[in-house]
Protein backbone atom coordinates (compact mmCIF):
# COMPACT_ATOMS: atom_id res chain seq x y z
CA UNK A 1 0.00 0.00 0.00
CA UNK A 2 1.33 3.51 -0.64
CA UNK A 3 0.92 5.98 1.12
CA UNK A 4 0.83 9.57 0.06
CA UNK A 5 1.33 13.30 1.39
CA UNK A 6 -1.11 15.79 2.41
CA UNK A 7 0.10 17.57 -0.75
CA UNK A 8 -0.22 15.02 -3.18
CA UNK A 9 -3.64 14.40 -2.05
CA UNK A 10 -4.88 18.32 -2.06
CA UNK A 11 -3.49 18.64 -5.55
CA UNK A 12 -5.14 15.06 -6.86
CA UNK A 13 -8.34 16.66 -5.58
CA UNK A 14 -8.23 20.26 -6.23
CA UNK A 15 -7.77 22.00 -2.81
CA UNK A 16 -5.20 23.00 -0.32
CA UNK A 17 -2.88 21.28 1.99
CA UNK A 18 -4.95 22.71 4.83
CA UNK A 19 -8.32 21.54 3.40
CA UNK A 20 -6.89 17.84 3.43
CA UNK A 21 -5.23 18.55 6.86
CA UNK A 22 -8.61 19.70 8.52
CA UNK A 23 -10.94 17.49 6.61
CA UNK A 24 -8.68 14.25 7.94
CA UNK A 25 -8.80 15.68 11.20
CA UNK A 26 -12.52 15.95 11.46
CA UNK A 27 -12.72 12.30 10.06
CA UNK A 28 -14.75 14.22 6.96
CA UNK A 29 -12.41 12.81 4.09
CA UNK A 30 -12.50 9.33 3.34
CA UNK A 31 -9.09 8.70 2.07
CA UNK A 32 -6.52 8.78 5.20
CA UNK A 33 -6.48 9.23 8.76
CA UNK A 34 -5.00 12.16 10.93
CA UNK A 35 -3.56 11.20 14.47
CA UNK A 36 -2.59 13.62 17.32
CA UNK A 37 0.98 13.03 18.83
CA UNK A 38 2.54 14.03 21.85
CA UNK A 39 3.58 17.14 21.89
CA UNK A 40 0.19 18.37 19.77
CA UNK A 41 2.05 17.55 16.18
CA UNK A 42 -0.75 15.43 13.45
CA UNK A 43 0.56 12.58 11.56
CA UNK A 44 -1.10 12.00 8.56
CA UNK A 45 -1.64 8.39 6.27
CA UNK A 46 -3.08 9.41 3.05
CA UNK A 47 -4.19 5.77 1.19
CA UNK A 48 -3.18 6.25 -2.42
CA UNK A 49 -6.15 3.67 -3.74
CA UNK A 50 -8.63 5.29 -1.11
CA UNK A 51 -7.91 8.35 -2.48
CA UNK A 52 -7.63 7.26 -6.15
CA UNK A 53 -11.71 6.39 -5.77
CA UNK A 54 -12.75 9.61 -3.96
CA UNK A 55 -10.96 11.78 -6.47
CA UNK A 56 -12.06 9.31 -9.36
CA UNK A 57 -8.94 9.43 -11.26
CA UNK A 58 -5.08 7.73 -11.18
CA UNK A 59 -3.51 9.84 -8.40
CA UNK A 60 0.21 10.65 -8.76
CA UNK A 61 3.24 11.80 -6.53
CA UNK A 62 4.37 15.12 -6.04
CA UNK A 63 7.64 15.55 -6.96
CA UNK A 64 9.89 17.43 -3.88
Amino acid sequence: MKNLTVEDAAKAIGKTPQFVRVGLQQQRLPFGTAVKMPGGRWSYSISSELLKQYAGEEVERVDS
